[in-house]
């Protein structure tokens, strides 16, 4: 998840924190954060809660969905989701 990777680094950043001071709030080692900010694998939803209270942001802030789109046939019915 691009989003995500980007923000996760921009947040720990802007709220002045190293990776390895984050790791050792979340009981992580620094190549587990650091493998979440490359985007090699993501936290669980109760980590990325945690990261949003010591970032001082909402877990949806720092989240962003993938864009959806739509397949349509020729009738203009959408069919497929992607």
């Amino acid at each position: 998840m691009e989003n995500f990777r980007i923000s996760l680094a921009a947040a720990r950043v802007n709220a002045g924190l190293t990776q390895a001071e984050v790791a050792k709030i979340l009981h992580i080692s620094p190549n587990t954060l650091v493998a979440w900010e490359k985007g090699k694998s993501e936290p669980s939803i109760s980590q990325g809660r945690v990261l949003g209270e010591l970032y001082n942001m909402p877990l949806d802030s720092l989240i962003f969905l993938p864009s959806i789109s739509i397949k349509f046939d020729k009738t203009g019915d959408s069919n497929t989701w992607e």
